[in-house]
């Protein structure tokens, strides 16, 4: 799993050689510096840690001060381990160049924090004009939740009002419509999950 680590720059979208107009995303991927590399001797498995992005020194603890200091880099904001990322050195620089138009890769990301929704919005119930079973006069209520004396009691998982958004998702498949290199930019078709200048991690 060879990857990057990058930043949603927002959405635009551009026309195919067919002349269809195609949604895509801006990604400002990369460069990364490798900041570590796990062996199976030394940590018990076989990974690459990648830094991305400057963070002042002063932000930052001295823990890590001198975690950076070996890989003879600025200390980074954001910092993941990737697996299948060969041929690299301590303090070596992964760039956008990995990567070829036409090709697919998989995008993670943190989705949009909705706050606490309820059930129409949450979970798609039918709401006004689709009266769901178990209810009189508020439409946009989750109506019954559960029987009465058996079981007494709600089954875990049932759909109710609560938290939406704000969860690790991955979006795969996602095609690279074009790489610009000497600005570390990867256009990808269609939408990935998070807000403008949020951390999105990029996988082959």
């Amino acid at each position: 799993m060879a990857g990057i680590i990058g930043k949603k720059i927002g959405m635009t979208s551009v026309y195919s050689a067919e002349g269809k107009n195609l949604p895509c995303t801006i990604i400002e991927a990369g460069p990364c510096v490798v900041t570590q590399i796990k062996t199976q001797e030394k940590d018990g498995y076989e990974s690459i840690q990648l830094g991305f992005e400057d963070k002042k020194e002063k932000n930052t603890p001295k823990a890590m001060l001198g975690h950076f200091a070996k890989a003879k880099t600025s200390p980074k904001r954001k910092i993941v381990e990737f697996h299948g990322i060969n041929d690299v050195n301590l303090g070596d620089s992964v760039t956008v160049d990995q990567f070829q138009e036409g090709e697919f890769v998989d995008v993670v990301g943190t989705s949009k924090g909705k706050g606490f929704q309820g059930v129409v919005k949450r979970h798609g119930f039918g709401g006004v004009g689709q009266a769901t079973h178990g209810q009189h006069n508020r439409m946009r209520a989750p109506g019954s939740i559960g029987a009465a004396s058996y079981p007494a009691r709600v089954f875990k998982g049932m759909k109710m009002g609560g938290r939406t958004g704000g969860d690790r998702v991955k979006s795969i498949n996602l095609q690279v419509l074009k790489v610009i290199s000497d600005k570390n930019i990867i256009i990808v078709k269609g939408s990935v999950p998070g807000s403008k200048g949020s951390y999105l991690i990029v996988e082959k």
